[in-house]
């Protein structure tokens, strides 16, 4: 597998903040910034971020780092909204869906580097361009815009019954 110490770091942290995630939508229905799961995805997504742009395997700045800088951006402005807006109710439609549109982009280079590198030794594709990257891909882009519609429903839900306290 060849991975560097900063790759292996890399990778148990992107872990966490899947984790982090994924335990986030079970638990709540979207990263919740208020809850430790939530907590786990901003930082564990932050520290793999940053670690990835110390990571190269073309040599030089790559789409990878454009990914890594923008997922930054996106939980960044989240955390903005989340800490700095809290009565606005609006606000949470845009934390919701920038933090779930953060780990979709997370999951582009995630696909593609443990699809081309597992299993070790007889990966399940060839290279970025093989076909069940791209149908994986397709099916993760549209979980995500079935998740956002759900997260807009449920958000206008609690939106209202907050309205009504």
């Amino acid at each position: 597998m060849n991975l560097s110490i900063l790759g292996i770091f890399h990778t148990v942290i992107g872990i966490s903040a899947l984790a982090g995630a994924i335990i986030g939508y079970i638990k709540y229905g979207k990263i919740n910034l208020a809850h430790l799961s939530g907590k786990v995805y901003f930082y564990a997504t932050l520290i793999t971020s940053l670690s990835a742009l110390g990571i190269s395997k073309a040599g030089g700045f790559n789409a990878g780092h454009v990914f890594s800088l923008f997922i930054i951006v996106l939980i960044s402005a989240a955390y903005f909204l989340f800490s700095g807006k809290k009565e606005s109710s609006k606000a949470r439609y845009f934390e919701n869906f920038l933090l779930s549109f953060s780990f979709f982009l997370s999951l582009v280079p995630t696909i593609n580097e443990t699809f081309t590198r597992v299993p070790i030794g007889h990966p399940l594709a060839k290279d970025i361009k093989d076909p069940i990257i791209g149908q994986t891909l397709l099916v993760i882009f549209l979980l995500f815009v079935i998740g956002s519609i759900f997260q807009f429903m449920r958000q206008k839900k609690e939106n209202v019954e907050i309205s009504r306290l």
